[in-house]
C-alpha cells in the first residue's frame, strides 16, 4: 500500500472516531466537567491501549494534524491579546504576569530537578538532561488556557477589575510563555546534545527569535490579505488553516536546510510566528471581528481533533507508574502559583482581598500546554513521550480543578452577573411596566382585562397633573433601583416590560436578571445595535422598526394563522401552561382529550422548543403553548393545576 493511501485510511478512520467522540464527550458537561476533558478521555479510550480504534501507527502518521491544530491554537491565543481592552489594568497585569511567569517557572523547575530521582524516566539521566526536562516542565507549568478563562467569564457574565486582570494576565502570559518555551527548548536541545551554552549559542538563539518575530509580521500581512478577499468564509477558513500549517512546513524547511549547509541548526518557533501574526490582525487591522468569528466557528472541530489525538498518544503504561508523581507536580504548580500571584499582587498594589485569591483564575490549562507537551514528545523521542504523559496528566487535573476555582474567585469578589433564582409562582399573575406613555397605558389595560395585576413605574413626578388614568396603579420613582423593586414587590412579578431608553432599559434588565431572576423580561428596542446585549440577558426583544413590517407580512401570507395566534378571532386567546401535575407526567398529547377548539402550538422543555406530535410524552416542567377559546383554556388550565405561565 502506498504511504499516502495508508495515511488517507488512517485519516478517514480518525475523523469518524472524532465525530463520534465529540458527541459522547458532551456527557462530561452534564457532570460539570469541561468538554476538553471529555475529549481527552475519549482519545484515551479510542487509543491503542484500550479501544485500539486509533493504533500506534495512526498516531505517528497523523502527526500533521498536530501542526494544523497548534497553529490554530496560537492564532486563537494571539486574537485574545486585544490591547484596547487591557489598558486600564496594565499595571496589575504587568506585575501579576511577572509573579506568575518568574516565580512559577523557577519553583517548578527547581522542584522537578530535585525530584528527578523519584520520577522513573528521569532516574537514569545525566545532570544536563535533568536540567533540560526541569526547565521544559517549568515552562509548561506557566502556561494557562485563554479559551477556558473566556468560557468561565462568559458563563458568569463577569465584569470588574479582578476579572479584567485575570483575562489580561492569562493572554499576555500565554504570549510570553511561547517566547520562554523557545528559549528553554533551544537550551534543552543544547544540553541534551552536549553543546555548551557559549556566547555563540546566545547570539543564535536571539537571531532565531528575531527572525521568528519578522516571520510573524509577514504572516500577519498574509492573514490580512486573506481576510480582505471577497470570498466565502469557508474558503477563508481553509486558507487561514493552510497558512498556519505552512508556517510549520517553513520552520521544518529552514531547520533541514541549515542542518545540511550550515555548521548549526536554525529553528524558527512556529507558535511564536503564528501568535504574532494573529496579534497584528487583531490590533492593527479592521478584520478583527471577522477573524474572531472564523476562529470561534472552526475552533470546536480543531480542538476536538487535537485533544482526541493527544489523548490517544498518551502512554497509559507510563501513566500508571507516575500517577502519584503527576499528583505531586500538580500541587507543586499550585504552590508556585499561590506564591507568584501574591507577590505580583503586592508589587502592583492590588487590594489584599484580590491577592489572597489571585492564584485561582490561573489553574486551568488546555491547548497551549498540551501543544508544548506534544512538541517535546516529538522532538525528544527517547524520553519525550513519558514526559508528555506526565505533563498531560497534570494538565488534566488542572483542567478539572481550574474552572470551579475561577468561578469561586469571581463569586468571592462579587463580579459575577449570573441570573438569580426565579421565584415560585404565587397564583397571581403580576407584571410591571417601566415608562408611562400611551402604549404602556394600553398594554396595562389589555393585561388587566386578561386577569393580570399590573403596575406602571415612571420617573414623571407630576403624572397625575398630566391626566394619567386613575384606574391604573401608577407609581413615581426618581430612580429604578433595588429600593424601587422592593416597593413594587418586583420579586413576585412574572414579567417586566421596559419602554424607556435603551440605557435605562438595560440597567433595569440587568438588575432584574441578577437580583430577581424575573421569568420574562420584555424590551422595546430603540437602537438595533443594542440587540446583542439584551439578548445576553435572555430578554424578549421587540424592535418597533421591524415589528410592523413583519406583522403585515404575516397577515399577507397567512392571515388566518396570524389572526389566530394574535388572539384576534372572537373570544380566542393563547396560553402557556406548565406541567405540574404528576398525573400528566408521561402522558402523550393525544391522550389529553382536549376540547375540540384547542390547538397545541408547541412544547418547551428545558428552555428548548421541541417538535411535538400526538405521541409526544409530557414531562414535569414542560411548558405547553395552546390556542383556543377563553372558556376552554380556563378549563384546560385546571388540569395543569391552575398554573398559568403567560397569556398572550
Amino acid at each position: 500500500m502506498e504511504p499516502y493511501q495508508e495515511i488517507l485510511i488512517y485519516l478517514i478512520g480518525f475523523l469518524i472516531v472524532t465525530i463520534a467522540s465529540m458527541k459522547i464527550a458532551r456527557v462530561f458537561l452534564t457532570v460539570k466537567l469541561p468538554l476538553i476533558t471529555g475529549m481527552l478521555v475519549m482519545g484515551i479510550i479510542a487509543g491503542p491501549f484500550i479501544g485500539k480504534l486509533i493504533p500506534f501507527e495512526a498516531v505517528t502518521k497523523l502527526g500533521f494534524i498536530n501542526d494544523f491544530s497548534l497553529a490554530f491554537i496560537a492564532f486563537a491565543a494571539g486574537a485574545e491579546l486585544y490591547l484596547k481592552e487591557l489598558r486600564s489594568r496594565l499595571n496589575s497585569i504587568k506585575w501579576m504576569t511577572f509573579g506568575q511567569l518568574v516565580v512559577t517557572f523557577v519553583i517548578g523547575s527547581v522542584v522537578i530537578f530535585l525530584m528527578a530521582n523519584y520520577i522513573p524516566f528521569m532516574q537514569s539521566m545525566n545532570t544536563e538532561t535533568k536540567v533540560a526536562v526541569a526547565i521544559l516542565a517549568g515552562t509548561i507549568f506557566v502556561a494557562r488556557s485563554p479559551s477556558s478563562a473566556i468560557a468561565v467569564i462568559n458563563e458568569m457574565r463577569a465584569k470588574g477589575p479582578f476579572t479584567q486582570t485575570a483575562l489580561g494576565v492569562t493572554v499576555v502570559k500565554d504570549v510570553l510563555v511561547i517566547i520562554l518555551f523557545a528559549v528553554c527548548f533551544a537550551t534543552a536541545e543544547a544540553l541534551v546534545m552536549g553543546k555548551s551554552l557559549r556566547l555563540g549559542f546566545i547570539v543564535l538563539l536571539a537571531t532565531e527569535i528575531s527572525f521568528s518575530c519578522v516571520s510573524g509580521l509577514i504572516v500577519g500581512k498574509i492573514l490580512q490579505l486573506i481576510l480582505y478577499l471577497k470570498i466565502h468564509s469557508y474558503i477563508k477558513t481553509v486558507f487561514i488553516l493552510g497558512t498556519g500549517y505552512a508556517v510549520y512546513l517553513f520552520s521544518y524547511l529552514i531547520k533541514d536546510l541549515s542542518h545540511q549547509y550550515l555548521p548549526f541548526e536554525v529553528y524558527l518557533e512556529p507558535l511564536l510566528i503564528c501568535i504574532i501574526g494573529s496579534f497584528i490582525v487583531t490590533n492593527y487591522t479592521n478584520h478583527r471581528p471577522e477573524f474572531l468569528k472564523i476562529l470561534n466557528k472552526i475552533g470546536p472541530r480543531v480542538y476536538a481533533a487535537f485533544f482526541i489525538l493527544t489523548g490517544a498518544s498518551m502512554s497509559l503504561d507510563i501513566l500508571v507508574e507516575v500517577w502519584a508523581i503527576a499528583l505531586g507536580l500538580f500541587f507543586v504548580r499550585m504552590v508556585g502559583m499561590v506564591i507568584g500571584s501574591f507577590t505580583g499582587g503586592i508589587l502592583a498594589g492590588d487590594p489584599m482581598k484580590y491577592n489572597k485569591i489571585g492564584w485561582m483564575p490561573y489553574v486551568t490549562q488546555a491547548g497551549v500546554s498540551l501543544g508544548l507537551a506534544t512538541i517535546v514528545a516529538t522532538r525528544f523521542p527517547y524520553w519525550g513521550p513519558q514526559f508528555a504523559t506526565v505533563m498531560i496528566a497534570v494538565i488534566v487535573l488542572n483542567q478539572i480543578v481550574g474552572p470551579p476555582l475561577f468561578k469561586w474567585s469571581i463569586q468571592i469578589v462579587g463580579e459575577g452577573r449570573t441570573k438569580a433564582n426565579t421565584q415560585a409562582f404565587d397564583g397571581i399573575r403580576d407584571a410591571i411596566i417601566f415608562g408611562l406613555e400611551d402604549q404602556s397605558i394600553a398594554l396595562a389595560r389589555q393585561l388587566s382585562d386578561n386577569g393580570w395585576e399590573v403596575k406602571i413605574a415612571t420617573r414623571m413626578k407630576n403624572f397625575e397633573e398630566l391626566g394619567a388614568p386613575q384606574d391604573l396603579d401608577i407609581r413615581y420613582f426618581p430612580n429604578f433601583d433595588l429600593n424601587a423593586f422592593e416597593e413594587l414587590d418586583a420579586r413576585l412579578a412574572e414579567a417586566m416590560v421596559m419602554m424607556l431608553t435603551d440605557e435605562d432599559n438595560y440597567e433595569i434588565c440587568e438588575l432584574a436578571y441578577q437580583n430577581l431572576g424575573t421569568k420574562d423580561l420584555v424590551v422595546r428596542l430603540n437602537d438595533r445595535n443594542n440587540f446583542d446585549k439584551f439578548h445576553e440577558l435572555n430578554a424578549k426583544i421587540v424592535d418597533p422598526s421591524t415589528a410592523i413590517v413583519s406583522l403585515l407580512d404575516h397577515f399577507v401570507r397567512s392571515p388566518q394563522a396570524t389572526s389566530l395566534l394574535l388572539g384576534m378571532e372572537k373570544d380566542q386567546d393563547t396560553i402557556d401552561l406548565e406541567v405540574l401535575s404528576r398525573d400528566l407526567h408521561g402522558i402523550t398529547l393525544r391522550e389529553l382529550r382536549l376540547p375540540s377548539d384547542i390547538i397545541i402550538l408547541s412544547v418547551t422543555r428545558g428552555g428548548q422548543m421541541i417538535i411535538s406530535h400526538g405521541f409526544t410524552r409530557l414531562r414535569l416542567g414542560d411548558v405547553v403553548t395552546m390556542v383556543g377559546s377563553s372558556e376552554s383554556l380556563r378549563n384546560v388550565s385546571l388540569r395543569f393545576e391552575e398554573r398559568l405561565v403567560t397569556i398572550q
